[in-house]
């Protein structure tokens, strides 16, 4: 509660606030907004005003809406104001949804009917519930539509595309320049970035110092969050608040759009469904995955730029289309899923990966989609082996589509080549896969000439990641769909687990010629090097 001098200054600014308010109206003032927040408040001590230790995000970007989003530290009110001008001229202010600590003091605005083709500047600010007159400083953040922009021509497209965040123990360095991969991302001026999982580490606890090879430390920031596992919903909060502890990775948020996905990390390490953890993992009190996922769940929409499907609150999978040039297709490859096994199934439920609910809408999707390139956004690869190392998990199983046997489609790999076929029958051209997970980047080419099953076109897949985690692999790769790996990142007799500072961090980098409407994408390292590139005519 505030002091008697300051309830004393507070009645003063508000006075003042208020017999400032007819002037500032014209230039501030917005029926939108409340009447006691059209102009900026004066108050004596800086701790009243809300504080946004996690900057503003924005996301879910479609082709005339976009979600923004932000925390504070206290209960209060989202006050939003967005221009298509930087100074703010001609703002259109909107009083957004509450922060309390019922979502953990985030708040996301829906904002629709926006200019096509045209970079957005928005600002966001917070109103103290308890003290009406005091708003924090405002943090401004842009977004650039997608659409036509210039005589019904669209513009290029950039996207980029990562995954895996703050895992094994390789947390925000400061001195070694934090999440700098962000910083080299941002470099290349995304119009969105696809985060394919592992967005968090909830089963992984950091340390504030890791002992290198060359007997140097590498020194993290550390939350009393990320000094265990997560299990209640406030650890997988504070699982998500940490990574935005980092200052690149505000940067990179108040000017990219995110869509983002989920992978196993969100929650536990290769977690399914059903799945109750066994004597062996000794950390965890809580032992049903299935309470553990619907808070990690919670805490992943609270703290992501998310649109929610009110008709599925719980939906994870989405489309986005992106003018003319571009779709983006977002799978929840964990929600849906049987168990984990030796994959090797001929049909049922427990072969299940999609589902048949999700299934069906990737078919329809797609079948629907008019945009020249269609990018489906995986949270795991198609054809490197995943086995499943958990100590609690019999041996010989297996996390992702793949089972390694090389031969006809069995097990997950049903729903591959469910989904392979059905593009080829439609001939539905110019499909293209992103993902991660695996923590190393590579490039590979799709071909019926080379595979075990035939009936599908030619297509690539491209692989990102890790943003800041250890690095592995490279994987065992199945021959059953016919990959031809173009490019690996990593040596095959690379040591395990190596730290951010070896430069094993990666990311890709899409690009959509508007005359040509070639893709080309390309592969980089964490502070940016080119280490592949291809360039995909589309498909007439």
């Amino acid at each position: 509660m505030p002091d008697q001098q300051d309830r004393t200054d507070l009645q003063r600014r508000r006075f003042l606030l208020d017999s400032a308010t007819l002037g500032a109206g014209a230039a501030i003032g917005s029926a939108a907004f409340p009447a006691h927040a059209q102009a900026p408040a004066i108050v004596t001590s800086e701790r009243l005003r809300p504080q946004l230790p996690g900057g503003v995000m924005s996301g879910d970007i479609t082709r005339d809406a976009a979600m923004v989003w932000s925390r504070t530290d206290r209960p209060a009110r989202m006050l939003v104001e967005y221009s298509a001008h930087e100074n703010f001229s001609n703002a259109t202010r909107i009083a957004g949804p509450l922060a309390t600590v019922h979502n953990d003091y985030t708040a996301r605005l829906d904002l629709r009917g926006l200019p096509v083709g045209q970079r957005l500047h928005y600002r966001v600010r917070f109103q103290d519930l308890a003290h009406e007159s005091a708003l924090s400083e405002p943090v401004t953040g842009s977004l650039m539509l997608p659409g036509a922009a210039h005589n019904g021509q669209a513009d290029d497209i950039t996207f980029a595309f990562s995954g895996d965040e703050a895992g094994q123990g390789w947390g925000i360095n400061e001195a070694w320049g934090g999440y700098r991969v962000y910083e080299s991302m941002r470099r290349f001026r995304p119009d969105f970035f696809i985060h394919s999982g592992d967005q968090i580490y909830a089963d992984g606890p950091i340390q504030a110092e890791v002992k290198l090879d060359d007997g140097s430390l590498w020194r993290n920031v550390v939350t009393e969050a990320k000094s265990k596992v997560a299990q209640t919903l406030d650890d997988y909060r504070g699982n998500f608040a940490y990574n935005m502890l980092d200052a690149n990775k505000r940067r990179f948020c108040a000017e990219v759009p995110f869509l983002v996905q989920w992978d196993d990390h969100e929650v536990r390490n290769n977690w399914y469904p059903g799945q109750v953890i066994g004597k062996e993992e000794t950390r965890y009190s809580e032992r049903h995955l299935d309470v553990l996922a619907a808070r990690a769940r919670q805490a992943m929409l609270e703290h992501n730029p998310f649109r929610i499907d009110a008709a599925d609150p719980f939906r994870i999978y989405r489309a986005f289309h992106y003018g003319p040039l571009l779709e983006v297709f977002m799978l929840d490859e964990r929600s849906y899923r049987g168990a984990n096994s030796p994959n090797r199934q001929k049909g049922g439920r427990d072969a299940d990966f999609l589902g048949p609910q999700q299934m069906r809408w990737i078919k329809q999707a797609l079948l629907r989609s008019r945009s020249t390139w269609k990018v489906i956004a995986s949270d795991m690869p198609l054809s490197i082996v995943v086995p499943d190392l958990n100590p609690d998990v019999p041996k010989g199983t297996f996390e992702a589509w793949a089972n390694g046997d090389n031969g006809k489609p069995s097990g997950r790999e049903l729903e591959v080549a469910e989904l392979l076929r059905f593009i080829k029958r439609h001939d539905i051209k110019n499909v293209v896969w992103v993902t991660a997970d695996v923590h190393y980047a590579s490039a590979t080419y799709y071909s019926p000439e080379r595979a075990q099953f035939t009936e599908f076109k030619p297509f690539w897949e491209f692989v990102g990641g890790p943003l800041n985690a250890g690095t592995f692999g490279p994987g065992e790769i199945d021959r059953t769909f016919g990959p031809d790996v173009r490019y690996v990142s990593i040596p095959a007799d690379m040591k395990q687990n190596r730290s951010p500072a070896e430069l094993l961090q990666f990311f890709g980098i899409g690009k959509i010629d508007a005359k040509t409407k070639a893709m080309t994408v390309s592969l980089h390292n964490v502070d940016g090097k080119e280490l592949y590139k291809v360039e995909l005519p589309p498909e007439a």
